[in-house]
């Protein structure tokens, strides 16, 4: 299934790939020569330090040990029989092949000026022809960047604005046995001419001859006396398409793929619709594409939410055939591993990225707001350096697959989140999102409460009231000092063992609120002024909490007693009326709960108690 996806998909893809027998390939230097053969000067092409210009030509050779030349362009070995490392006769042997197949093309089109020109520079002595591409201004730097992927060589006839490998005239696309029946294609299921052995597809960290498809020659795999590719037979046509379509999808400015590690997945749409293009441009920009300082997240990622909305619920019309495609590669020696595979109906696809969203998305109140989330961006925040390269080897896969299938995330993010949480002592957008999101799905199907997008008034688990809590306290701590040593010293004992740990930060807490001015107010009883009473008035907008703590001052012997703890509510008409009556009433506590209880004694006596 995945061949004749990729061979589909070169169907459908039109200009956008070569045509049969050809592909586009970085020349990165052109070699200039006159009519009569001889070396003028070298011409960089090159576009950056790691690119250059594409020439339509045609399609490489498959290579193995045996030299073999590919048609009017190699790179300098070939070429001109040049390399600054290895056995120079072994080099003179490539350079004699390239020779000998310049010479097969001019056997064959004996009458073309240009063709004639190649053959004229290869009458010449082979020491002369270096000689003089030493000479050239360009040869420092050429010789500097001869294993790079654009160190290819190709020639150019003086005056012409084509180079001798890209015109057609010359491109015998068809070989004399091209067409004649053969075996049935396992891809086309047809009878045609099936090749021996497939070309090499390169992505990150695999060697230059990986291959998708591949059969080792007298290792196990041959079976009824084939051998090579004759054990799962493709035909040429087929073989080219699906090998282009995947290195079109493998190009360096693909927005079809996405990278994760050590990890390419590639995806692409069955169609050529409005709503196929558009989800992949979307799956693009949500998952491959790497945030920068100056992107506006909110802005790009609301376009994808709408987008693979939009598909989801008809607005933006799907075929009902319409499908979507996933592969996920992975270097593995020789050979490209398939490490994750599916396809689907793409309203479905849509579907499930519209959950994603859903799941990850968060109220942030932060000047930044990034209410949604990339891969990248979830699994930098569960990494010790940040960056998404260095997460666990199966931590990505498993990510895609919840994605992607609609599963629950994996235990290993919610764990390595927690982890980093514990470590850095920081709970950032991310990271609650990923909580939120691992824990709602767990609970699904069970009868659990989900945990909402923002803060949940009506939830009255502990554990969420402990983290408010806590939240309060680390706020009070910031307004008063500017510092998070609560946060620092006691958030991971706070989340094993709360009974112990919150008495003390409670404790503290009052000694950070008695350093907050804003409703800050203090009267005295009626005793000798000694005891002084003092409260303050804590809100937090966000939040919508508020508070009161109480403090005791003996003056005359120049003691403070922290015996009440903070009372915490969400209501400012309780807060509000609890000062009011702690002033009117002139209480003087031992303790909140006793002043409580007196503003309670006092509020019956007057017949209007509200507390």
């Amino acid at each position: 299934m995945i061949l004749k996806a990729l061979y589909d998909y070169y169907h459908r893809s039109g200009d956008d790939v070569a045509p049969f027998g050809l592909e586009y390939k970085e020349i990165g230097f052109i070699i200039v020569i006159d009519r009569c053969g001889k070396f003028l000067r070298f011409e960089d092409r090159r576009i950056d330090k790691k690119s250059a210009q594409q020439f339509l030509v045609k399609k490489s050779v498959s290579r193995s040990s045996a030299p073999v030349a590919n048609y009017l362009y190699d790179n300098c070995k070939y070429v001109f029989g040049y390399s600054d490392k290895g056995d120079m006769e072994k080099i003179r042997k490539y350079f004699e092949v390239f020779k000998a197949k310049v010479k097969d093309i001019y056997d064959a089109f004996p009458d073309n000026e240009d063709i004639k020109a190649v053959y004229a520079f290869y009458q010449q002595d082979h020491s002369f022809i270096v000689g003089a591409m030493q000479k050239d201004s360009l040869w420092d730097d050429i010789a500097k960047n001869l294993n790079k992927k654009y160190s290819t060589f190709s020639f150019l006839i003086e005056g012409d604005t084509k180079i001798v490998a890209s015109k057609r005239e010359l491109i015998n696309l068809f070989d004399e046995n091209h067409g004649v029946a053969g075996n049935l294609c396992l891809i086309t299921g047809r009878y045609s001419k099936v090749v021996e052995i497939t070309t090499a597809t390169k992505i990150l960290g695999s060697q230059e001859t990986a291959k998708l498809v591949a059969f080792q020659v007298n290792s196990g795999y041959d079976s009824y006396g084939k051998s090579k590719g004759y054990n799962a037979p493709i035909s040429e046509e087929a073989e080219f398409a699906y090998t282009t379509a995947l290195n079109h999808l493998l190009r360096s400015d693909s927005h079809n793929k996405f990278m994760v590690g050590s990890r390419t997945y590639l995806f692409w749409a069955s169609s050529n619709s409005e709503a196929s293009k558009e989800s992949e441009n979307s799956l693009f920009s949500l998952l491959g594409r790497i945030e920068e300082e100056n992107d506006d997240s909110n802005r790009r990622i609301k376009l994808v939410y709408d987008t693979f909305q939009s598909i989801y619920n008809g607005k933006l019309s799907a075929n009902d055939d319409d499908k979507f495609f996933i592969l996920g590669l992975a270097p593995n020696s020789a050979r490209i591993a398939v490490v994750y595979w599916n396809e689907m109906p793409l309203r479905e696809f849509a579907g499930l990225i519209s959950k994603h969203f859903t799941d990850m998305e968060m109220v942030d109140t932060r000047k930044d707001k990034k209410p949604y989330l990339g891969l990248h961006s979830i699994l930098g925040n569960v990494t010790l350096g940040g960056k998404s390269s260095d997460a666990t080897p199966n931590l990505p896969d498993a990510v895609v697959r919840s994605i992607f299938q609609g599963l629950p995330y994996p235990a290993s993010l919610f764990q390595a989140c927690i982890r980093r949480i514990r470590a850095e002592q920081s709970v950032n957008i991310v990271r609650a999102a990923i909580i939120k999101a691992y824990l709602n799905r767990l609970n699904e199907n069970n009868n659990h409460k989900k945990l909402d997008v923002m803060l949940d008034k009506e939830n009255q688990n502990q554990g969420y009231l402990c983290g408010r809590l806590f939240a309060v306290l680390d706020k009070i701590q910031e307004d008063a000092n500017n510092i998070h040593s609560i946060r620092e010293r006691y958030m991971n004992s706070a989340s094993t063992t709360p009974a112990m740990v919150f008495a003390t930060i409670l404790n503290l807490s009052t000694h950070h609120q008695e350093k907050l001015n804003e409703g800050k107010q203090v009267f005295y009883d009626d005793k000798a002024r000694e005891n002084v009473v003092s409260y303050y008035l804590m809100e937090d907008p966000v939040h919508q909490i508020y508070g009161v703590a109480l403090k005791k001052s003996q003056e005359d012997a120049g003691l403070i007693e922290w015996d009440s703890i903070p009372k915490i509510t969400d209501s400012a008409e309780v807060i509000g009326h609890m000062i009011n009556s702690l002033i009117k009433y002139k209480v003087t506590p031992i303790s909140l709960a006793e002043s409580l209880d007196e503003i309670m004694t006092r509020e019956e006596e007057d017949g209007r108690s509200k507390i």
